[in-house]
């Protein structure tokens, strides 16, 4: 399969905002890196996880108490995702190339493996969002259906109910399945063919996915038993995998957003890229605070699709360009008020997928 292309006869949009985005870091003489405050941010995050995984393998507190820590270190992680790997996947953790390195290979500590979450996040989503058979974020195919061209299966009219189960086991499949199947298949999605990783990488991922079994599981089941590490276990990476998947669904997968087909061709598009990522995406809840902590400015998923480079800390002054910029082209910004009407959004898009007419 072809990569899809974007009109590039016009982007006159994109050309407008980027240059106010420009002067609005020029004028204050801000770098677009996250810097100190977001190096702040993710050792607090790193450190609370840290401590709760002490208490849970060291103090080995009661049922009562275990439980609602592992769900907790489960949020930890997810931020540590959304906030220290995400930044420096993207490289606008820091200023300084090898601190964002650094950065992204936190997810490597966290299970994933960097070198391939950079080909299917940062080219196949971030270009082709919300387009069948490119972002592969969307294939959840047979389980689920995610897009008016993929097809419907009977079990999908159900999908609304058993998401849960599918979010929640994402990240165990992501760790102990989907990166095996881009390892020895040497491909992410239908277009794209991952070139040959050299000796270095072939190391990180093997001695990396080791590691991630040595302190996950080998170290708790050493200290505390395998029944209570594996229990523990399942619920850490439950809970992980239900609030990231979540997260990411609310941006792109509601009813608000398009899932364009290609025009005239099996892989031209109607648009230029940025007015693209506009249409497929939507903010949430961005007067909240806690959330922006919490999910490192993915609550601001429009002005991260258009600017990925630069930090979540200036999503908010940036917003308010965006959103000026839009509304002169005549635009639709998407948003939310708030992540339960995002949410409530995702169940009902969910459901309407799910059922023999098509999406519109």
């Amino acid at each position: 399969m072809q990569k899809p292309t974007f009109q590039t006869g016009q982007q006159a949009f994109f050309l407008r905002l980027k240059s106010k985005v420009d002067h609005y870091f020029q004028s204050n003489q801000l770098n677009r890196a996250g810097g100190a405050r977001l190096f702040f941010k993710g050792s607090v995050q790193f450190l609370s996880a840290v401590t709760i995984y002490l208490i849970l393998i060291v103090l080995q507190p009661s049922v009562w108490v275990a439980i609602p820590l592992a769900v907790l270190l489960g949020l930890h992680l997810a931020m540590l995702g959304f906030n220290v790997m995400h930044e420096g996947g993207h490289q606008s953790f820091s200023r300084y190339r090898w601190v964002n390195e650094v950065a992204a290979y936190f997810l490597n500590v966290l299970g994933g493996n960097t070198y391939f979450w950079k080909i299917k996040h940062n080219v196949n989503h971030h270009t082709y969002t919300n387009i069948h058979g490119s972002d592969s974020d969307i294939n959840v195919e047979p389980f689920m259906r995610l897009h008016p061209s993929q097809p419907l299966h009977k079990a999908h009219r159900f999908q609304h109910v058993y998401w849960v189960f599918l979010y929640g086991i994402s990240y165990i499949a992501w760790v102990f399945y989907e990166d095996f199947v881009k390892y020895f298949s040497k491909k992410i999605a239908q277009h794209t063919e991952v070139k040959p990783l050299d000796v270095r990488e072939h190391f990180i991922f093997w001695a990396t996915k080791i590691f991630y079994v040595t302190i996950y599981l080998a170290i708790p089941v050493y200290f505390t038993g395998w029944l209570y590490a594996l229990v523990g276990y399942l619920i850490v990476t439950f809970t992980c995998g239900l609030f990231i998947s979540i997260v990411f669904q609310l941006a792109h997968v509601v009813e608000k957003t398009h899932f364009p087909v290609t025009v005239d061709s099996p892989t031209r598009m109607h648009t230029e890229w940025a007015v693209h990522q506009v249409e497929t995406t939507s903010n949430f809840a961005t007067q909240s605070r806690f959330l922006f902590w919490m999910l490192g400015g993915l609550n601001f998923q429009i002005e991260h699709h258009l600017f990925p480079r630069v930090s979540h800390i200036h999503y908010p002054a940036i917003s308010r360009l965006v959103r000026e910029t839009c509304a002169e082209f005549n635009i639709t910004y998407r948003e939310y008020g708030s992540m339960w009407a995002a949410f409530v959004s995702h169940l009902v898009f969910l459901r309407k997928a799910g059922l023999p007419a098509q999406l519109s």
